[in-house]
């Protein structure tokens, strides 16, 4: 039997040998907003290990409040209103969102699911 840490060094490994990671321009948009109870807990249960997982490596944080200022040249399918929104872009370009905040439990399972869609 696999142990836990055998198992997610095994997800690591398909996530960083996937054709992603050849892929510039890949970024991970968090659309918050000041007060937001769920922004909060994301900051407290992710935000501390996000770029030390395969995902955040592959796809660098960028966070931005829903009331802007937003970067120039962003290209998304709508404006955010629900926050925490997270939109991958690659280029600047949405790819694909998630809206909420599923939790400590499956925010990394969505994030891979996420760059799946993407590479699709």
């Amino acid at each position: 039997m696999l142990t836990r840490r055998e198992v997610l060094a095994g997800m690591a490994a398909a996530v960083i040998g996937s054709p992603l990671m050849a892929a510039p321009g890949l970024r991970l948009l968090m659309a918050r907003r000041r007060g937001c109870i769920y922004c909060a807990q994301w900051d407290r249960e992710i935000a501390p290990v996000y770029d030390r997982h395969p995902e955040g490596r592959l796809a660098p944080l960028l966070t931005v409040d829903l009331d802007g200022p937003w970067p120039d040249g962003l290209v998304l399918a709508r404006r955010p209103w629900l926050t925490p929104t997270f939109i991958l872009l690659r280029g600047g370009v949405e790819l694909v969102r998630f809206e909420g905040y599923p939790g400590q439990e499956r925010f990394f399972d969505v994030m891979r699911d996420m760059l799946t869609e993407a590479a699709g």
